[in-house]
């Protein structure tokens, strides 16, 4: 058995840049896209990071780099790939605890299709993924609604 934490943020682009506020591999049309190379998935990005916390593969950044420049930018994507080195040493995600720090969107709406969403990229059954939020009282940037921030812990056998 092993654990492991991941981490990402970011911040929110401009009004008016387009693009789709996806978090979990979930759409949100209440906040703006979040401003990265790819589709900025925060919360899949913390993931793919806790997976590479196992394996000790980084996914995000060179790997992820050169998917987006194949036009690969789905972060469903990136998290396949770390699941993929992964499963390759052996183990299997059993739980994820996932906390999130945002003003904005609100998360409640959609935390049972981003559960979901989540458990069946990672194999997982719903009752394995656990999600929860906050604003942080507003005392950082991402509960001042400026952009989003992730942390999760992954546990595997």
């Amino acid at each position: 058995m092993k654990v492991s934490i991941g981490q990402d943020s970011h911040r929110f682009k401009e009004e008016g840049q387009g693009g789709t506020c996806m978090l979990g591999g979930v759409a949100f049309d209440t906040a703006p896209a979040l401003d990265a190379n790819s589709d900025g998935d925060v919360v899949l990005h913390a993931v793919t990071n806790a997976v590479s916390g196992i394996t000790c593969r980084n996914i995000l950044g060179r790997v992820a780099d050169e998917m987006c420049r194949a036009g690969i930018t789905d972060s469903r994507e990136y998290l396949k790939a770390a699941l993929r080195d992964l499963s390759e040493q052996g183990f299997h995600p059993v739980h994820l605890s996932i906390t999130i720090e945002c003003a904005r969107p609100k998360i409640a709406p959609k935390t049972d299709e981003m559960r979901r969403s989540i458990g069946s990229l990672m194999g997982l059954p719903e009752n394995s993924v656990g999600i929860t939020a906050t604003t942080g009282e507003g005392l950082t940037d991402f509960g001042r609604g400026l952009g989003i921030s992730v942390f999760c812990i992954l546990t595997v056998e």
